[in-house]
């Protein structure tokens, strides 16, 4: 069961960062956005504002095993996807996502270590922690890969933190610029998880606008989306939801795509706009969560962009 936090007083809290070698080894293109230097221009940025030996760095999480993965995917996909990872070469999945030899073992370690975070986090290690991983994931659902995603790595760490600690209730909150469909998939029927997504809507991978749920809450903004008005959206919509929820666990599918200059979409937002959807969090986690939070990379393609808010979205977690 749940390990009981001790007064926050009495032990050093602090930050998590989790990545993997293996992530900055799958390739899914030449050219293709979603690519290594996306984890070194982050890294890069870390050192760069004195973040880095700041945090508690965990370089080596295990890969998530089948029994992981079979909580949020169909084991026939799994085993089609083992099937599918090439010895050599590329494999293209569908037109935006591909794998290469080392991409089967990058995506296993990616949702590893969301699931690292989550014992981490759970068992009071760190107070929160940011997992640097690539392929991302919440496009990919229960039988489905896409939209660069393989695995489901936030679904994998909620999945976990249900079945290993006793935790009842999990919000998930993505501020990806895309809805995360493979997400809202995965929980559809299972009330335990309350999932938030903000978006650009119409836009890939049009979906999530329609959808009627008490546990499922979609924000579909329009494109031009200012930083004011994606705050208003939020604290109308997003807060009250999570207040009224009282998550013993907060994940975030933390993408940074919707900076304003970031191409791959079209949100107006800055560095400052994530460290506010942070600290809003951070004071929900406050009040019914022990503070704990696992904040997990998606999508962020500029990148000097997806630098600077990753920087600033860790220095927010760690209250630095």
């Amino acid at each position: 069961m749940l390990a009981h936090h001790q007064a926050a007083d009495t032990y050093h809290m602090s930050t998590a960062y989790i990545t993997h070698p293996v992530c900055q080894r799958h390739v899914a293109g030449l050219g293709h956005p979603e690519c290594p230097e996306r984890l070194s221009a982050i890294e890069d940025r870390l050192h760069a504002a004195h973040l880095h030996d700041d945090l508690t760095h965990y370089d080596d999480p295990p890969a998530a095993t089948r029994e992981q993965l079979r909580r949020v995917h169909d084991p026939a996909y799994i085993e089609h996807i083992f099937r599918l990872a090439p010895a050599s070469g590329q494999v293209q999945l569908d037109p935006d996502t591909a794998m290469n030899p080392y991409s089967l073992q990058a995506a296993l370690h990616a949702a590893g270590a969301a699931i690292k975070a989550v014992d981490e986090v759970l068992l009071g290690t760190v107070q929160n922690a940011f997992c640097a991983v690539r392929p991302p994931g919440h496009h990919a659902g229960r039988r489905s890969f896409g939209g660069f995603c393989i695995f489901n790595n936030v679904a994998c760490a909620a999945a976990h933190a249900l079945a290993t600690y006793g935790v009842q209730r999990v919000a998930i909150v993505d501020f990806d610029v895309h809805h995360g469909n493979g997400t809202e998939e995965i929980f559809r029927e299972d009330g335990r998880v309350l999932f938030v997504s903000t978006f650009q809507h119409p836009y890939y991978p049009y979906c999530g606008a329609e959808t009627v749920s008490e546990h499922i809450v979609n924000l579909p903004l329009p494109a031009g989306t200012s930083g004011r008005d994606y705050r208003d959206a939020f604290e109308a919509r997003a807060l009250p939801a999570l207040d009224a929820f009282r998550p013993e666990l907060i994940l975030l599918s933390a993408g940074f795509d919707g900076h304003c200059e970031d191409d791959m979409a079209h949100f107006n937002l800055v560095e400052a706009d994530y460290v506010w959807i942070t600290e809003q969090v951070m004071d929900i986690a406050r009040r019914h969560a022990q503070d704990r939070i696992v904040s997990v990379l998606e999508g962020g393609y500029n990148l000097n962009a997806l630098g600077r808010s990753v920087a600033a979205h860790i220095k927010a977690l760690a209250g630095l």
